[in-house]
């Protein structure tokens, strides 16, 4: 039998999640398979090489490239410090001498006969991978990485800016219709994971970011406070390396955006527990969404793996319609027609009919919805 499918995004009270930990290049792995980590651990680095410097000797000192050798006062290998001489000219009668100071503090990599240029490498650029998720390490790469797995509640948005990050959660709004403005916002909010309700202003964002919050997370941003937040207009592009200070996430789309009512009431029940943040967005090939992980001392009772498959339509789905006129709306599936539908356009579409919670039911084109996967 033919089954149907189509995207969404996971809201869960739980999951076994996995995440992996990886060097930019070969390192040290700080952890061993069985350990415990939280958060801030550090479970693998490296140095990145330094940058390379090059000075034009033969130049600065009008002499032949094959002659700058001899007038070296470093040879390579040697350190060197900002100003310190790094050659001199033999001069006339012992006079006249030029000396080179080095512009650049590091190791005199090479020094070339045939250019007459000195490369001078900068400082090795320490790297240092945390766990970004409290958990147990199950597997371990040598000199790349581990990865590390938890028992999780877990929130995908729609959008978001900025990197990992953790914190624990506070609620800033009482309800999840409630815009997220500058006075919900106070002092204590330091280094905390903020969950607003509905639109965040970018006052908010930054009475945040001043109080030293960790993140901030709501059901919508309006395009130009994001483009006022940044300094640019985004364009299509993977986000999470922006220097904002703060991570921000976005679990509805753009818009005066109410957050999820099941979503509100689930972050509720874990104000004041740790929480991991991670806005990098993708959505070309590749799909990355932005994410809220809250590792779980215990796992609850009533929760159970769903038998149906990811993605897949099938009656009683919740789901979240993405087009007008029911926009934002979240429903069940009740029911997939087998044949196509004759829209208000005129063209014909393959449909389903969802039902939502005031009892009242839509025949909504399967390109516009997206499921909640719980």
């Amino acid at each position: 039998m033919a089954k149907a499918y189509t995207p969404g995004l996971l809201v869960t009270r739980h999951k076994k999640h996995r995440c992996i930990r990886r060097l930019p290049i070969e390192g040290d792995v700080k952890v061993a398979v069985g350990d415990r980590v939280v958060a801030d651990d550090i479970v693998a680095e490296t140095a990145l090489p330094g940058d390379v410097n090059p000075i034009n000797l033969s130049n600065m000192m009008s002499l032949p490239p094959k002659d700058v050798i001899d007038c070296m006062l470093k040879k390579e290998g040697d350190l060197i410090a900002l100003d310190e001489p790094l050659a001199q000219s033999k001069g006339m009668f012992g006079m006249f001498r030029t000396i080179v100071h080095s512009r650049y503090e590091g190791t005199v990599e090479t020094v070339s006969p045939v250019t007459g240029q000195v490369i001078i490498r900068g400082a090795p650029l320490p790297v240092q991978v945390r766990a970004y998720m409290g958990g147990e390490v199950v597997a371990v790469r040598e000199h790349e990485g581990c990865e590390i797995e938890a028992d999780v509640a877990y929130v995908q948005g729609i959008f978001g800016v900025g990197g990992e990050t953790h914190g624990r959660i506070v609620m800033a709004c009482d309800s999840h219709e409630q815009e997220l403005t500058p006075d919900c916002i106070s002092e204590d909010m330091t280094d905390a994971v903020i969950i607003g309700g509905a639109r965040m202003t970018v006052a908010a964002i930054k009475k945040a970011q001043s109080v030293g919050a960790a993140a901030i997370i709501s059901g919508g941003i309006d395009d130009q406070d994001l483009k006022n937040l940044l300094g640019y207009d985004l364009g299509v592009a993977i986000t999470g390396r922006e220097d904002l200070g703060i991570t921000v996430i976005v679990t509805e789309g753009f818009g005066d955006i109410a957050m999820a009512d099941r979503t509100f009431a689930m972050l509720k029940d874990y104000v004041g527990q740790d929480a991991s943040v991670n806005g990098a967005t993708q959505i070309r090939a590749g799909v990355m969404r932005p994410e809220l992980i809250i590792p779980l001392a215990q796992v609850p009772a009533d929760t159970h793996d769903r038998d149906s498959e990811t993605g897949e339509l099938a009656i009683g789905r919740t789901l979240r319609v993405i087009r007008d006129p029911w926009f934002g709306m979240i429903g069940e599936v009740s029911a997939l027609p087998a044949e196509p539908h004759v829209l208000g356009s005129g063209s014909k579409a393959r449909v389903l009919e969802v039902k939502f919670p005031s009892g009242e039911t839509a025949i909504v084109p399967r390109a516009n919805v997206e499921l909640i996967w719980e």
